[in-house]
């Protein structure tokens, strides 16, 4: 008689059916009144199994008891995360296989809360046949195929989305579009297929494009108009549009030139064969700004479906034969608007609609087809297989969380046959448990992939674990929960007696291998040269190639001699405002403000390019940042600008070195009294060991009078400044240094930068051997040591330190007394510096 709150009692005495049947009883509860007859049909026997008698338990509403033992019927996987999920449930289904030939993949029905996750895993573990290919290949060094590369597999219930990418790319437009519009998430979409066939944009060219959005300033925003609502519109930089005004202007002018135009500053790294891709990034950027503008406000259903078809030809292409793609966007988009064709609708309105329509959907699975099949968990998914497997069963993810608007009266006294998602989902957990005849599998992520840590399943399936060992003689025994190793070359998969069974755990060959290999008693590592290599041709040294070795013997060696650069780690793209700047990015600021005051640029031309450039937090912390860096700059300045009068030019030199050798080169912003090197960094050994060598070049070169000056901050606070005085016999210095070069490219030598520098220093101060190997030691491995440095670590390897400590090589002895190699280098280097060096 009208509408029955809802009963929090839970009128039901098995546990599984009080915690997980809600919807099956308030089903009933409304049908019962209506009904006019109860017509039962007696199922089947069900096998005397831990998974019969907790079924026959469910279905005849009994409390939990038995004395049963493990004995496969039901199972629970704890693994490391979703994709060691999918190999551990591959190695299980294919041993069920093994043992029972009358069980076939039609048998098998795998469902899971979130199949998007775990489609590609699935693509990527399971039969060819998914991908299309006509048979598997073998693994990288095997003759074999994992047997699940054999098995035909379907995957239902996905999402329009997913496997349309067309659709996909116009659905993270308007993502962009409503959202903030980050430089990562266009770099993103540019790099999706159909923008890539569209715009041409090659992997090099995504690279390209992801190389220049640092320095470009690219972070957020499609342009000022995007960020009004942000209350950030007065601040158009740091915009994509700005960044792409910086690219472009590059193509014709140089930032060195000191001009700009409006609020664009050339980008400097933008070189003739970028042109052609300039101009498409340009086109794809302009639509995305277009469909931005075109998406404020509100406007008629019609008008947005227009705009729309309009759009999927412009942000993608597909090929001919996939052009069902656009048929299908073309149609989703229409039906998906068809229902607010009589009122006017504002962007996130237009894709709440495209959402649902879009939204993973049951389609049909086609039970029964020969493959197995994977499918969510909806209703009608529940049609009885011998075995069953509930797939990725975490936490966080099952139930589907809810939330209730404070706006809804009704929910606050929830009435019977009202929806609530997650109790429809613990009923469908329910449904799909007593649809298993032969056996069920639980599969979740037990333990956190990074740290190791234990997690527990979804409280469903934690329920239903506690009411298996309810049956059970002894909940603890071994047969019911599995915890997995994390790696699938782990000794224990390929263990029979690890799970209890007659044979291995895994069919993974390549894994096979890699279990071998890890009992292996491991190899000592090998060097990274067995001997010095051969020494290269006798040429002409180049002043620069002296200079960049000095500065760093090892990253010289496999740049120079081997022709690579060990790089850096990969950083994401910055996305956020800089607010507060770190160290680097003072720094660089740092340098091309005392570039530009001792040039006599005005400070206030400096800061309006500073702002152009996008390195600047907005508004008045920007102008904070300026005045805090501008306080060190007019100190260095103070001591550099007396140092640098008259006009600097730039002095080509040509030294016999002997042997038939020559240095040459070319010394830059030399000055009548010599050469100032001014920086903002603070003082370090490559700073002086350059004006070390351009000293000594221009003496060598007959520029008699020339002295050398390096200025920089000192450690703390204040300026530090290195003034060099010319050698009796710079040539033969300059021989030595070329020789130490020599040495340094057949084989990488353990001349540290700093602790090298260190150990001289300490030494030529008086100070024990021992002292001074121990302070270079502590140079060598503090937090910005040369232990850090990543060619070191790969040259050298991790132990460099302590085994550059070893007796001097050959006519390495001659360089000191020092009794040890490291000692020796250093002493080449550093003992003629110091000795004409004079520090203030």
């Amino acid at each position: 008689d009208g509408p029955a709150p809802r009963s929090p009692e839970a009128p039901a005495t098995n546990p599984l059916l009080a915690s997980l049947g809600r919807e099956a009883r308030e089903l009933q509860q409304r049908i019962a009144p209506i009904a006019g007859a109860d017509v039962h049909h007696a199922a089947p026997a069900r096998p005397a199994t831990v998974l019969g008698a907790l079924q026959a338990s469910v279905a005849e509403d009994t409390p939990l008891s038995g004395d049963y033992t493990p004995d496969g019927s039901v199972e629970f996987h704890a693994c490391h995360g979703p994709a060691r999920m999918i190999e551990v449930l591959r190695e299980r289904l294919v041993r069920l296989f093994e043992d029972d030939p009358t069980l076939q993949p039609r048998d098998v029905l795998v469902t899971c809360p979130d199949i998007e996750t775990y489609a590609p895993l699935i693509r990527s573990a399971f039969g060819q046949a998914v991908v299309g290919a006509a048979s598997p290949e073998p693994l990288p060094g095997t003759e074999q195929v994992h047997p699940a590369q054999r098995l035909r597999v379907r995957l239902a219930d996905r999402a329009l989305r997913f496997t349309n990418p067309l659709l996909d790319a116009l659905v993270t437009v308007l993502e962009i579009a409503d959202g903030r519009a980050t430089v990562a998430q266009v770099l993103d979409l540019a790099a999706t297929e159909p923008v890539r066939r569209r715009y041409r944009f090659g992997d090099s060219d995504i690279e390209r494009l992801r190389a220049w959005a640092g320095p470009s300033g690219a972070r957020w925003g499609l342009d000022a108009a995007g960020r009004e609502r942000y209350g950030l519109g007065g601040f158009p930089q740091n915009t994509l549009a700005t960044a792409l005004d910086r690219i472009v202007l590059g193509v014709v002018a140089d930032e060195s030139a000191g001009e700009w135009l409006g609020l664009g500053l050339p980008l400097d790294d933008v070189d003739s064969t970028d042109i052609d891709l300039v101009g498409r990034f340009a086109q794809f950027q302009d639509v995305l700004t277009r469909a931005a503008a075109d998406s404020r406000g509100r406007r008629s259903a019609r008008a947005w479906a227009e705009s729309l078809q309009r759009l999927i030809g412009e942000v993608g292409a597909v090929p001919a034969a996939d052009s069902w793609q656009v048929t299908q966007a073309g149609r989703e988009i229409t039906a998906a608007l068809r229902d607010g064709a009589d009122r006017d609708l504002t962007l996130t309105e237009v894709r709440a609609m495209l959402a649902s329509r879009l939204s993973a959907k049951p389609t049909r699975a086609n039970f029964r087809t020969g493959e197995l099949t994977v499918c969510t968990l909806v209703p009608m998914r529940s049609v009885p297989h011998r075995v069953v497997v509930l797939l990725g069963l975490d936490d966080e993810v099952f139930p589907r969380s809810t939330r209730y608007s404070g706006d809804d009266v009704l929910g606050r006294t929830p009435c019977v046959g009202e929806r609530d998602p997650r109790a429809e989902d613990r009923e469908l957990f329910l449904d799909a448990v007593t649809s298993a005849t032969d056996r069920l599998l639980v599969f979740y992520t037990g333990a956190d992939p990074v740290k190791g840590t234990r997690r527990p399943p979804a409280v469903p399936a934690s329920e239903l674990r506690d009411a298996t060992q309810a049956l059970l003689s002894d909940p603890a025994a071994d047969g019911l929960e599995f915890r997995h190793p994390l790696q699938p070359f782990d000794p224990v998969n390929f263990d029979p007696a690890a799970f209890g069974q007659q044979t291995p755990f895994s069919f993974d060959p390549a894994a096979y291998a890699g279990a071998v290999a890890a009992l292996r008693a491991p190899a000592p590592p090998a060097p990274f040269l067995t001997e010095p290599l051969a020494a290269s041709v006798v040429e002409d040294v180049d002043l620069d190639a002296l200079v960049r070795f000095c500065e760093h013997p090892v990253r010289a060696f496999l740049r120079q001699r081997l022709g690579f650069t060990v790089p850096d780690a990969d950083e994401e793209l910055a996305e956020a405002l800089t607010i507060a700047p770190d160290g680097l990015q003072k720094w660089d600021i740092g340098e091309r403000m005392l570039a530009s005051a001792l040039a006599g640029v005005p400070p206030e031309r400096f800061a309006a390019a500073e702002v152009r450039r996008g390195t600047l937090p907005p508004f008045a912390l920007g102008s904070a940042v300026l005045a805090d860096i501008g306080a060190t700059v007019a100190e260095l300045a103070r001591v550099a600008a007396p140092l640098m009068t008259g006009a600097a030019t730039t002095v080509d030199v040509a030294v016999d070195i002997g042997d038939g050798r020559r240095l040459v080169g070319s010394v830059p912003a030399v000055r009548p009294d010599g050469v100032v090197r001014a920086s903002f960094s603070r003082l370090a050994p490559k700073h002086r060991v350059a004006a070390w060598i351009a000293l000594l070049a221009l003496a060598g070169g007959g520029h008699d009078g020339a002295s050398a000056v390096a200025i920089g901050r000192a450690r703390y606070r204040g300026v530090l400044t290195s003034r060099l005085r010319v050698p009796p016999d710079p040539v033969a210095v300059l021989r030595q240094l070329v020789d130490l070069r020599d040495r340094g490219l057949r084989e990488p030598l353990p001349l540290f930068p700093s602790a090298s520098t260190v150990y001289v220093e300490r030494g030529t101060a008086g100070a024990p051997g021992q002292q001074a190997l121990e302070a270079a030691r502590a140079e060598f491995e503090g937090s910005f040591g040369d232990g850090k440095d990543r060619s070191i670590r790969y040259a050298l390897g991790e132990s460099a330190f302590d085994d550059a400590l070893g007796p001097p090589q050959g006519a390495e002895a001659e360089f000191s007394r020092a009794g040890t190699r490291f000692g020796a280098l250093a002493a080449r280097l550093w003992v003629p510096i110091l000795a004409h060096e004079e520090m203030s």
